[in-house]
C-alpha cells in the first residue's frame, strides 16, 4: 500500500509535538485529513469567535492541507463535523459557513456534539484525489 503522510502546510511553523499527521495520502486515490479547528495563520493560533466564523476558518486549515497534498477541499467524499455545543443556533450556523464554501459540491456529513479543548468547531473530511 502506497501512504503519503502530511506532517506540516508549506510556509506554517510545525508544531513539533504533534503526535499524528495532518493528512495522509492514501493509494493516490484519498487524502484522510485529520481533524482540524479554526486555526488562523495570521494570529498564529486558534480563534474563537462566532460559530461561523470557526466553521470558515477550520475549513480554510483542511483546505491547505488538503493543497499541500496535492487535493482540494471542494472534492472531499466525506466530512466529520465536532460541535461544543450542539445546538439549533449554532448547527444553523455552522450549516450557513459549511454551505458557503462547498456550495453544490456537498459531501455526506455526520455532525456530532464533542467536548473540544479550546474550540467549538472540529471538522475532518475524506478528499478524493
Amino acid at each position: 500500500m502506497s501512504i503519503q503522510r502530511i506532517t506540516k502546510i508549506t510556509g506554517e511553523p510545525e508544531k513539533a509535538d504533534r503526535p499524528y499527521s495532518l493528512g495522509t495520502v492514501a493509494e493516490g486515490k484519498f487524502i484522510f485529513l485529520a481533524g482540524c479547528g479554526p486555526f488562523d495563520p495570521k494570529v498564529g493560533g486558534f480563534v474563537r469567535g462566532s460559530i461561523e466564523e470557526q466553521t470558515r476558518l477550520t475549513l480554510e486549515t483542511l483546505q491547505r492541507i488538503a493543497r499541500e497534498a496535492g487535493g482540494d477541499l471542494r472534492n472531499a467524499v466525506s466530512c466529520r463535523v465536532f460541535l461544543q455545543q450542539l445546538t439549533e443556533t449554532n448547527f444553523a450556523a455552522m450549516n450557513k459557513a459549511f454551505t458557503a464554501f462547498f456550495g453544490e459540491n456537498r459531501p455526506v456529513r455526520t455532525t456530532i456534539g464533542a467536548q473540544l479543548l479550546n474550540i467549538d468547531v472540529e471538522i475532518d473530511a475524506i478528499v478524493k484525489l
